[in-house]
C-alpha cells in the first residue's frame, strides 16, 4: 500500500506490486528489507502466499514466514524463520470510515513468536500481535493521518486506534480484548503527546493521567514513524508499541522520490 510504482501505476493490478517488508531491531540485528516483485512472482493458495523467495503459509496452528530477502540500503542477506502462534482469532473486522472503504481486523491480538534467523544469527521469542488492513481505495483517499498502538496487559490486550479522516473527521476507539477472545470497547484514557521524530512526524498516543514515555524510535521516515513506549493504560504499568502514520507526507513529491530508494523493485 506503500509502493510508489503502484501509485504512479494508477493502483491498477495490486498483485503486480507485491513484497514481505522484514524490519529487524537492535545492536547486532538492524536491517531493512522490501523489495516489490511482479506477479510472475506471487504464488497464492488458500494457507500459502509466496512472494519471490519468500514464503507464509497457515498450519492451522499457527504462521509460518520463511524469509529469504536482501536488505537495503547495505545489501545484507535476511534469513530465517517466525512461527506466529496466536492464543486465540478474532473473526471481527471494524469499518473506519462511514462508507466502509476501510477496514482493520487484528486477527490475533495476543499471540506468541518464536524467531530464529540465520542472517543476522539471532533468536528470541516472546508477545506477538497480528493484524490486517484491507479497503477499496487508497489510503491518502481516506485518512490525513492515524496513531496506533498495542500493549499486552496483565492477561488482556490493549489496542488504540485514532486518526483524521480525508473529510476531516476524527475516529477514535480504545479496545480491550480477553485472554479467551472476547472485545469490549473501553472508554478512551486521556490524550498523551509525544516528542516529534526527527523527520518532525507529530506523535500522540493515549494513556492514564496523559503521561507516556518514547523508550526508543524503531523506524523514523518523513511520513511514517514506529516506536517504543513506557506507559500506564487501564491501570497498568505497560511497554507498548505505537505508530504514526501521515498520508499528506506520503503523497508528496519528495516522500515519492525517495522512496525506491529503501523499496526497490525487481524487473519482471
Amino acid at each position: 500500500m506503500f509502493s510508489p510504482y503502484y501509485k504512479a501505476s494508477g493502483r491498477g493490478e495490486p498483485i503486480r506490486h507485491s513484497a514481505i517488508n522484514v524490519a529487524l531491531y537492535g545492536p547486532r540485528g538492524a536491517r531493512w528489507a522490501m523489495t516489490e516483485r511482479g506477479a510472475a512472482a506471487v504464488a497464492r493458495a488458500p494457507d500459502l502466499l509466496a512472494v519471490g523467495p519468500s514464503a507464509m503459509r497457515w498450519t492451522g496452528e499457527g504462521l509460518v514466514i520463511d524469509i529469504d530477502e536482501i536488505a537495503t540500503p547495505l545489501p545484507r542477506r535476511v534469513r530465517g524463520r517466525v512461527r506466529l502462534l496466536p492464543e486465540f482469532i478474532n473473526p471481527n473486522s471494524f469499518t473506519l470510515d462511514p462508507d466502509g472503504r476501510h477496514h482493520w481486523r487484528p486477527i490475533a491480538p495476543r499471540a506468541r513468536v518464536e524467531v530464529v534467523m540465520d542472517s543476522p544469527g539471532i533468536s528470541w521469542n516472546g508477545h506477538a500481535y497480528f493484524d490486517c488492513n484491507d479497503g477499496s481505495e487508497s489510503l491518502e483517499a481516506g485518512f490525513v493521518d492515524w496513531q496506533w498502538s498495542r500493549a499486552h496487559l496483565g492477561s488482556d490486550v490493549a489496542v488504540l486506534y485514532e486518526g483524521v479522516r480525508a473529510d476531516r473527521s476524527r475516529f477514535a476507539a480504545a479496545l480491550r480484548f480477553d485472554h479467551q477472545g472476547g472485545v469490549s470497547e473501553a472508554e478512551l484514557p486521556p490524550a498523551a503527546p509525544l516528542p516529534r521524530t526527527w523527520w518532525l512526524m507529530n506523535r500522540e498516543t493515549r494513556a492514564d493521567q496523559g503521561v507516556a514515555r518514547v523508550r526508543r524510535t524503531w523506524e523514523d521516515t518523513p511520513f511514517y514513524a514506529r516506536s517504543a513506549l513506557e506507559t500506564t493504560l487501564f491501570g497498568e504499568r505497560v511497554a507498548a508499541v505505537h505508530e504514526s502514520l501521515s498520508l499528506t507526507r506520503f503523497v508528496s513529491p519528495a516522500v515519492q522520490w525517495m522512496l525506491p530508494f529503501r523499496m526497490p523493485r525487481r524487473p519482471g
